[in-house]
């Protein structure tokens, strides 16, 4: 008897399964989301369909603190907001109440707020882009190289300040005291320094194919959409609107100098990068050009000043170029030794608005890298 084979032929049935969308928590505390930030991803597969973004986790009411201290006492509440560009907030603030007060600083002490902000608009241009590199897939090295260049920059302004981050060096009407001898020298150096650590972190990230495949073409935001939901400064001049406040409404002494303004033409996060890029060297253009033309003496505060400041009633809106965008202080006075309304217009909250635009239809991985472009700094959102 033999044994037959038989050969059996399987049965295919195709059916069509139903895809169920997943929500995805990144945050509070998830070192890729820059600070104290939850965001909630709705995803299909890899792709991200929906982001509902969750602020509030480092709100301290700065606002109603400096209402309750008077004109002088409360500007160091200014430091914690952007921790990145403390100097540029003091600015801001000191110019809110001098406007309101008719104080006019002097012309010393105005090239010595100019120099501290613009290298404090570098060194929080070398912390995004250690952060972001990281980000991207570089590790270790873009952020080391990064903070090196920040470290030089920070031992600086502690020679100024007396303080590496929290500086409250600025006063109404000038400066707490005279910068120490060797400001201008140091200053130069510490501007050759920088311009070599700008073309480290550009020979390592712009033209490297990580960083081109991860970036270009993501996060891409048009000029209209970044004009509708209010984004300034980096974000919206990667989008091709050349809108600078300090060319646009110069304030200070800005109108002194010559520099450019870098524009991008895609808006996505490799455009982002690189006019973050363009920018610090176009503020050591500036920085150059103020310690030429700085007074070597002068008074560094207004002369005749009250031990009791007390604006008249009105109110101000100053707004300047942080490093994130305008920054703005609203500040309403009752003619009383404390600001009866003081509000800051947040260029971190305002840019943040824009990232549901930006990540939906990306996928997960992009998500990391598109909130890292847009910058932003959770004390300065919050409040």
């Amino acid at each position: 008897m033999t044994q037959a084979q038989v050969t059996v032929e399987p049965v295919v049935v195709e059916e069509e399964f139903d895809t169920v969308d997943m929500n995805i928590n990144m945050g509070p505390q998830h070192p890729s989301t820059h600070g104290v930030f939850r965001m909630v991803l709705t995803v299909d597969g890899e792709q991200v369909k929906d982001v509902t973004s969750y602020i509030g986790y480092m709100h301290r009411g700065g606002e109603k603190l400096t209402e309750n201290l008077d004109y002088r006492g409360a500007l160091g509440y200014q430091d914690r907001t952007d921790y990145l560009a403390a100097f540029n907030n003091e600015w801001v603030y000191c110019n809110a109440i001098e406007r309101l007060a008719g104080i006019e600083a002097p012309e010393r002490a105005e090239y010595v707020r100019l120099i501290l902000a613009e290298l404090n608009r570098i060194l929080s241009h070398f912390m995004f882009m250690g952060a972001f590199g990281t980000d991207v897939g570089f590790f270790g090295t873009a952020f080391t190289w990064a903070f090196k260049e920040r470290e030089r920059i920070q031992d600086f302004f502690e020679a100024v300040s007396g303080d590496r981050l929290m500086y409250n060096y600025f006063r109404v009407g000038g400066l707490a005291w005279e910068p120490y001898p060797t400001f201008v020298e140091d200053a130069r150096w510490l501007l050759r320094q920088v311009e070599a650590g700008i073309a480290d972190i550009d020979e390592l990230m712009t033209n490297n194919e990580i960083m081109i495949s991860r970036c270009r073409d993501v996060g891409r935001m048009s000029a209209e959409d970044a004009i509708s939901y209010g984004v300034t400064g980096p974000l919206l001049r990667a989008a091709g609107v050349p809108l600078d406040l300090r060319v646009d409404e110069p304030y200070s002494i800005y109108d002194r100098f010559d520099w450019e303004v870098p524009t991008g033409l895609r808006g996505d996060v490799y455009d982002r990068y690189l006019v973050r890029l363009e920018e610090m060297r176009q503020s050591v253009r500036i920085v150059a050009q103020a310690l030429d033309q700085m007074p070597a003496s002068g008074p560094i505060m207004a002369e005749g000043l009250p031990k009791v400041l007390k604006p008249p009633p009105g109110e101000i809106y100053m707004r300047q170029e942080n490093p994130r965008g305008e920054y703005g202080i609203y500040m309403v006075s009752d003619g009383s030794d404390k600001p009866w309304r003081m509000k800051v217009r947040s260029p971190s909250f305002h840019n943040l608005s824009s990232l549901r635009h930006q990540v939906r239809g990306s996928y997960i991985a992009d998500a990391v890298i598109i909130l890292g472009s847009v910058d932003i700094v959770l004390c300065e959102v919050d409040r």
